[in-house]
């Protein structure tokens, strides 16, 4: 990603007289104490003293990596971490990644079967313009010859070309709660999936294994679902108002008390839209004179983000400590370019796990780096709040690790709590700052109540203020529907991605032409699934992502698998070696030059 410096001019001023300078800015206030997440993030994050060309006091006490015992068995690389906890205990993770890579011949057939897609696509191409095959595709009028083309060219081409050739494996509508089973409406196309038509008829309890259902909240027991209802009689179903103005229902400022109490922080904020909560906030926090370090798998909501903010950015390979210490190094040793000025702020943003790869943040290296250099971490756990920790309290409880070890905590409620929404939390100076200047919460409509609810509901299960321990229930049955999954998978001899104790599970496809295969014939067994080829994914690594539920019963799982190992010989899928290498060039290479 190069450097992006779009985006309005902001000084760096201080909050008193200016409350448009980013986070809170302390000029005259002290270094942090010693070995603290130190004071709040607006303080430090502002801090112009923390960050200046070749005075970084680093001290070492209590900010070196956690210790760790590096073994490698099969290829795997297995790291026994100890961390400190808040209540002085040592909390041991073993941290198991696989990232096995494909025998040659797979990546041979796979690059050779885009290039017979695209020549059969130039060649369709060529008849059309002949008049001897009918254009569908919408194309430029003729009295807009002259205009600058509304489509770019090749993304016109892979899309009337490939895409829409497996395009009836994407946007099936359903008609049922997105459960652990759900309905399919049934349609056909008769243009080769230019237009599609609907039969009429229903396709019963078919398996979800695609939908972020990770607790099982998504679900519609009268029961469970009452006090959601008592609040759309009391409430409606909209607020009509942004939270500045009107829409500041009491239900909103119960459910950010919740989010808080339920992260271990001092304070939160709600937001109606989980990928407005990332692309509104980060050009709130940082902006031009701040430099952005940027995972490169980061969802598309952070890259958006960061763009709009303003600040320079620079990206670090995927989970690469030594490549990240490396930007950091550079940053404060050559400060901004030109005037070589120090960095107004560094921010570090990351996943917590991440959901095209099914890995999970190495957390505990990224906060000591943050440490070291002074610099702040921004952790988006979508994908990772209520779906992994003993309590579902995210990767932050995974790891052992103090809350306020993060600057900005954020994650969504889309997810795991069955609902809708995002959240912002941290320090109360952050959270106070953000209700003025964050664009989502100024403009945006505030969350209907009915979801405020729903939210409110499932948090309480998973804390067990409901007075019951289903919602530790279900934590423990994702994390053992997730292990299984992921065993039996490996056994059967697919190529899965991520840690083995991530709910997103990749399996790898790679040759294109089985991408529309694979799915369809799933589907033909009543399992629906999520199939992602490129762009979302390198060219050579087409995969099935499925997503685990605590909702899914052995029975379910075991149908699946045995699907899957009936097609994977049908579509000779097990790419398997049985010798799992973990691609430790994200973690352990020297060179950290990104491929362009």
């Amino acid at each position: 990603m190069p450097s992006c410096a779009a985006g309005p001019s902001r000084r760096k001023l201080s909050p008193a007289a200016h409350p448009r300078s980013g986070l809170l800015d302390f000029e005259s206030a002290p270094d942090p104490p010693h070995g603290s997440a130190a004071g709040s993030p607006a303080k430090q994050m502002a801090n112009p003293n923390a960050l200046s060309n070749g005075h970084l006091h680093c001290r070492q006490n209590g900010h070196s990596l956690s210790k760790r015992d590096v073994r490698k068995k099969n290829g795997v690389v297995k790291e026994t971490k100890e961390n400190g906890i808040s209540n002085g205990g040592i909390y041991k993770r073993t941290f198991n990644e696989s990232f096995e890579q494909a025998p040659m011949y797979v990546s041979i057939l796979t690059y050779a079967g885009f290039v017979v897609a695209t020549s059969f696509g130039y060649l369709r191409d060529f008849l059309r313009a002949c008049g001897l095959q009918k254009t569908i595709v919408a194309v430029e009028r003729e009295e807009q010859k002259d205009f600058v083309p509304l489509y770019q060219d090749f993304e016109n081409f892979f899309t009337r070309n490939l895409y829409v050739r497996i395009r009836d494996n994407w946007n099936r509508p359903i008609c049922s709660v997105p459960g652990p089973k759900f309905d399919l409406m049934e349609r056909v196309s008769d243009d080769y999936n230019w237009t599609f038509r609907f039969t009429g008829k229903i396709m019963k309890n078919v398996i979800n294994m695609g939908s972020y259902n990770y607790l099982g909240f998504a679900e519609t027991d009268p029961s469970a679902l009452k006090t959601v209802g008592t609040m759309l009689h009391k409430y409606g179903t909209g607020v009509c108002s942004t939270r500045q103005e009107m829409g500041n229902l009491d239900k909103h400022v119960e459910l950010e008390n919740l989010v808080a109490e339920f992260l271990g922080v001092e304070a939160a904020m709600a937001f109606g839209m989980g990928f407005a909560t990332n692309s509104m906030n980060i050009p709130a926090l940082v902006g031009k004179g701040s430099l952005i370090l940027s995972d490169e798998l980061n969802h598309s909501s952070l890259v958006l983000g960061a763009r709009l903010s303003g600040a320079t950015i620079r990206v670090f390979r995927h989970n690469n400590i030594q490549s990240l210490e490396k930007l950091l190094k550079e940053a404060v040793i050559h400060g901004q370019p030109r005037s070589r000025r120090a960095w107004k702020k560094i921010l570090i943003l990351v996943e917590g796990i991440y959901s095209m790869e099914g890995s999970i943040v190495r957390l505990p290296e990224i906060i000591a780096l943050k440490r070291k250099y002074k610099a702040y971490l921004y952790l988006d756990e979508a994908h990772s709040i209520g779906a992994v920790g003993p309590t579902g309290r995210g990767v932050v409880e995974y790891f052992g690790m103090d809350p306020n070890d993060v600057d900005v905590l954020m994650g969504t409620f889309t997810k795991s709590f069955g609902a809708a929404g995002g959240y912002i939390a941290g320090k109360k100076e952050l959270v106070d700052y953000l209700r003025v200047h964050s664009h989502s919460a100024a403009y945006a409509s505030s969350m209907a109540a009915p979801v405020v609810e729903q939210i409110i509901r499932a948090m309480k299960c998973v804390m067990g203020l409901d007075g019951t321990t289903k919602g530790l229930q279900r934590v423990r049955a994702l994390a053992e529907n997730t292990r299984y999954f992921r065993r039996r998978l490996h056994k059967l001899g697919f190529i899965i991605y991520g840690n083995e104790d991530s709910p997103v599970v990749p399996l790898l496809l790679y040759i294109p032409g089985k991408i529309g295969a694979f799915a369809r014939r799933m589907l033909a067994r009543n399992i629906g699934v999520v199939v992602v080829g490129f762009p979302a994914t390198p060219i050579a690594e087409s995969r099935a992502r499925f997503c685990v539920s605590a909702a899914h019963t052995r029975e379910m799982l075991d149908a699946v698998l045995d699907a899957l190992d009936e097609l994977g010989d049908f579509l000779q899928l097990k790419y398997s070696q049985r010798s799992k290498s973990s691609r430790p060039e994200l973690y352990d290479e020297t060179c950290f030059e990104l491929e362009d």
